[in-house]
């Protein structure tokens, strides 16, 4: 059994220190990515949610110039922090991996059920906690990605602080604070939950970003980082 266990921890680190170096090479390749790895790693196999915000008929947001719905650019991101979250050891669980809705078709409310499917989907997965990807819309003037969390919530609170955190080191026009947001992805989950807006739609210039795949790596890659400060 201990030899079993010190097999797993030899194969985790060996992963790990890889994609260190696979890693440090596409940043000297030119990448644009942080250039600070993490120093640390999940201890224990935890399990993360990510939801991707909207999908089906709810659009969300649509893109200033590009005119593509915020949906699209939710899923775009969540495949892409599944992808560095499991790259270090996380199970991971996405709410919706396609374009469409949670809803029943059926359904006299569809917002409602959406909103359903992903609470059961949550807590059929018994999550550590919950990373719900969405992208903001306000003003042509309103910029910068930013963590929500629930009100009176300091587990969430924690794991959004440190998220922000990387964020700020990382993206130019990130938002300076967390703050509290009154949505039901937050209020309606038991395990630490945030909300995700990775930058405003109805900003031109932001948007030009969001749709970059060098830029996406790095709000991506800057969650993982929060994510990893969180645990440690």
């Amino acid at each position: 059994m201990k030899n079993s266990k010190k097999l797993k921890i030899f194969l985790f680190k060996k992963k790990w220190i890889i994609f260190s170096i696979l890693f440090a090479f596409v940043i000297f390749a030119g990448c644009f990515l942080p250039k600070v790895i993490a120093s640390t790693s999940p201890k224990t196999k935890y399990t993360v949610v990510i939801d991707a915000g909207h999908g089906g008929i709810d659009g969300g947001s649509v893109g200033k110039n590009s005119g593509i719905c915020e949906a699209v650019f939710n899923l775009n991101y969540a495949n892409c922090l599944r992808e560095y979250l499991q790259d270090f050891g996380f199970n991971v669980v996405m709410t919706r991996t396609t374009d469409s809705g949670l809803y029943n078709p059926f359904a006299s409310n569809k917002k409602k059920d959406d909103m359903k499917k992903r609470r059961e989907i949550i807590e059929n997965a018994n999550a550590d906690f919950v990373i719900s990807i969405h992208m903001n819309s306000y003003s042509s003037k309103s910029q910068g990605a930013q963590v929500f969390y629930g009100k009176d919530d300091e587990p969430s609170k924690k794991l959004a602080d440190n998220i922000q955190t990387y964020f700020i080191k990382y993206l130019e026009k990130a938002r300076k604070e967390t703050k509290v947001g009154d949505y039901y992805m937050l209020n309606a989950i038991k395990a630490p939950s945030v909300l995700v807006e990775c930058g405003y739609l109805s900003n031109p210039n932001e948007e030009t970003l969001l749709l970059k795949e060098d830029y996406k790596k790095e709000v991506c890659y800057s969650i993982l980082l929060g994510v990893l400060a969180y645990l440690n």
